[in-house]
């Protein structure tokens, strides 16, 4: 039935001529087709068909065609070439401005007091358009909960953690022993972010639980829209994320598993380094990994041999074990910051990156 729909898709298109067809999720009917002889599947039948009636476009009809798709790699190259799709549009996430232009649009939608638009755009980088506008419905709801008529600032800042984090939940019950804990941990990531260069800049600190599971967490949020990072960046970035685990061996002489998700991070961020960053002394830059569905998530597989693969394990050992010796010097030699900033995070349980920054540079000036 395939291939009848697409004739009579096309010959409606001609009948209602000038007319837009729009085909989403095209790689659904446009996946490559298997170098068999003989092939006779339905997805074939109706790709063959789809490429049949757009090779004898005439400019005078007045059809135009759209597709969309997140895996325009696995498309069969006769549907790419020119004079079936003239032109490639690559939608990637927006960019700072872009960010500001998406709540905007949705904002519309909602009544709102004074926005810091600024503020709401450098939290919300590396998320999607779809992600933006539950960003501003999670704020409109909020704003009704508190009993308010109009959205602030804050309820969108809030909105941003509840999205990337989870909800919070007040009414989780955690023994003062492990708030103790998760206060240490989250100043330890804080510390060592703020006592780096290169290093994007503490925006709050929190021990309130969230419905992701986390007991806590530190929220960086750089400056600006930051594009290239340097080796130094990324180094910086996996000492952070070893901060809190540093922090529990220091002060408290034991390790819990609240470093797990830390963890993960700062083996996915060495790996990138070594396999595909080129940021390895000795691997240089050579290509060791290649990314499958960029558009999806982005999964990753190695392009080297076994022993290669091995050795590669152990370069990423040393890089993470570098930041983390790195992150415990750091708060070894400045525990007075530690007791005072956790001390103050377990009373407050959330503090701005002001509060938190007003005692670092107590005992550094």
């Amino acid at each position: 039935m395939g291939a009848a729909k697409v004739r009579d898709l096309f010959r409606q298109a001609n009948e209602k001529a000038p007319c837009i067809i729009f085909i989403d999720e095209i790689d659904a009917i446009g996946k490559r087709c298997d170098t068999g002889i003989g092939g006779n599947d339905e997805r074939e039948q109706t790709l063959n068909q789809l490429l049949t009636e757009m090779d004898g476009f005439d400019g005078r009809k007045g059809v135009v065609i759209l597709a969309a798709t997140n895996r325009p790699e696995s498309l069969d190259k006769a549907l790419l070439r020119p004079g079936r799709f003239d032109r490639r549009i690559q939608m990637e996430l927006p960019d700072l401005e872009g960010r500001k232009a998406i709540i905007n649009v949705h904002l519309k939608k909602v009544k709102c007091d004074k926005i810091d638009m600024d503020v709401v755009a450098r939290a919300t980088a590396g998320s999607s358009g779809a992600e933006l506008a539950n960003i501003v419905n999670e704020a409109a709801l909020r704003a009704v909960r508190m009993e308010r008529n109009k959205v602030t600032t804050s309820d969108l800042e809030e909105s941003v953690e509840t999205v990337i984090a989870g909800a919070q939940k007040k009414g989780k019950v955690i023994s003062d022993e492990e708030k103790k804990i998760v206060s240490y941990h989250e100043i330890g990531h804080a510390l060592v972010a703020a006592l780096q260069s290169h290093s994007a800049p503490v925006h709050k600190i929190t021990i309130v639980p969230r419905t992701s599971g986390a007991l806590g967490y530190t929220m960086q949020v750089d400056k600006g829209e930051q594009v290239l990072m340097s080796r130094e960046d990324l180094f910086n970035r996996i000492a952070t994320l070893t901060g809190g685990r540093a922090a529990e061996e220091v002060i408290l002489g034991r390790v819990t598993t609240g470093a797990s998700n830390d963890i993960e991070q700062a083996t996915r961020l060495a790996r990138a380094m070594v396999t595909r960053y080129g940021m390895s002394e000795k691997y240089d830059m050579m290509g060791l990994e290649t990314v499958n569905n960029a558009y999806l998530g982005g999964d990753s597989s190695l392009t080297c041999s076994s022993e290669t693969a091995a050795d590669i394990d152990r370069e990423m050992l040393k890089m993470i074990g570098d930041a983390h010796q790195k992150a415990r010097k750091l708060i070894a030699d400045h525990l007075d910051i530690m007791h005072e900033a956790a001390a103050y995070l377990l009373d407050k349980e959330t503090i701005t990156g002001e509060e938190f920054m007003a005692i670092v540079r107590k005992y550094q000036s």
